[in-house]
């Protein structure tokens, strides 16, 4: 007797019903504000260099009016009174903008996950685009082995526990008296003379750096950036994540290949981890409509225009408080400049 052939339909598994997400612009935003932050940033720096030139040539230059955006490259001393603004209340006299630039990009990496780094921080737009030319031009990126990964990336929260140790350490007359000495007066000087003065192994060790970013994705920011591992903690407590939903998901791991943060994606229902970026990478390679999408445990996907939009509101708003509460230059009478500027290479760390 020959055997039964059983009916096509009751063989094969029923296949999920598939909504193909409509397309997708969100990385497109991502790049312009990444782009626009990183001109604003060229600016405060020309602004800067043109402003030290003028003290430097003992006002026969063209003046320019210091840029107080530049204290924003200043994490150390802006944690320095973010210290003693808990402790005391007391707003800074010296490098007030770098705290409350602090203040924005910490609201804004709870608020958004760390989208400071993905959205705002030129080091970490530079950095994609390293790794996004490494790709191009080999085809591929490098992935660390797993032992060695996980070994590399504690490093930045090592780093970041020697600042924090070092600064919790400190008493607020300590930090006072650092931040209003000479070398505090003009850290942004010397930083900016230390790339302007760039020594053998600096040079060095900054080429490594940029070569090993074209290979390994985000080699600095996934490694080595104590900022990074700062606002990587405080995104963790943020009520938005990237969810996926097991019922749309068809498993074809779209998602996971795209993250620039090498985060199980497909595999995960929602991802904590303080790596997550909240780039949207991995929502814009999703074939299925709100198979994965940025959210709330409980609400709406939040789309990447809110997100830029909520970046700008927080930024602009923390920028214009300072400003109209006066709080916003370091008012330093001329003289202190014309002192010590010309003099910034002769102060040491005290």
């Amino acid at each position: 007797m020959p055997a039964l052939i059983e009916p096509r339909e009751a063989t094969q598994p029923k296949k999920k019903t598939v909504r193909r997400a409509p397309r997708d612009y969100s990385q497109r935003l991502r790049r312009a504000v990444q782009l626009a932050f990183l001109t604003l940033n060229v600016w405060i720096g020309f602004q800067f260099v043109r402003f030290v030139e003028y003290y430097e040539s003992g006002g026969h230059a063209a003046r320019v009016g210091r840029p107080p955006g530049v204290e924003g490259w200043l994490p150390i001393a802006s944690l320095m009174n973010l210290k003693v603004l808990v402790e005391t209340g007391a707003l800074p006299r010296v490098h007030p903008a770098g705290l409350f630039l602090l203040i924005a990009f910490l609201t804004i990496s709870w608020l958004f996950r760390k989208s400071f780094c993905s959205w705002l921080c030129p080091v970490g737009t530079i950095s994609e685009y390293l790794w996004r030319l490494g790709r191009d031009t080999f085809k591929k990126n490098w992935r660390l082995p797993r032992p060695l990964d996980l070994s590399l990336r504690a490093l930045k929260y090592l780093l970041m526990g020697f600042f924090a140790y070092a600064i919790l350490s400190m008493s607020v007359a300590a930090i006072r008296a650092f931040l209003e000495g000479p070398y505090g007066l003009v850290a942004d000087v010397k930083l900016m003379n230390f790339f302007r003065y760039l020594g053998i192994t600096g040079g060095v060790t900054l080429l490594v750096l940029v070569v090993l970013s074209v290979f390994v994705q985000n080699f600095w920011c996934r490694y080595l950036c104590p900022y990074g591992a700062l606002v990587g903690l405080v995104s963790m407590a943020s009520p938005l994540r990237i969810r996926r939903s097991t019922t749309l998901c068809i498993d074809c791991g779209k998602c996971a290949r795209a993250c620039p943060s090498l985060l199980p994606v497909d595999r995960l229902v929602s991802i904590r981890s303080a790596e997550c970026t909240g780039c949207l990478e991995c929502v814009a390679s999703c074939p299925v409509d709100r198979a994965l999408v940025f959210s709330p445990a409980k609400g709406y996907a939040v789309p990447a225009w809110a997100i830029a939009a909520g970046i700008a509101v927080i930024f602009f708003g923390v920028y214009g408080f300072a400003a109209w509460s006066g709080h916003w230059h370091t008012n330093l009478p001329d003289r202190v400049y014309m002192e010590l500027v010309p003099r910034a290479q002769e102060f040491s760390h005290p």
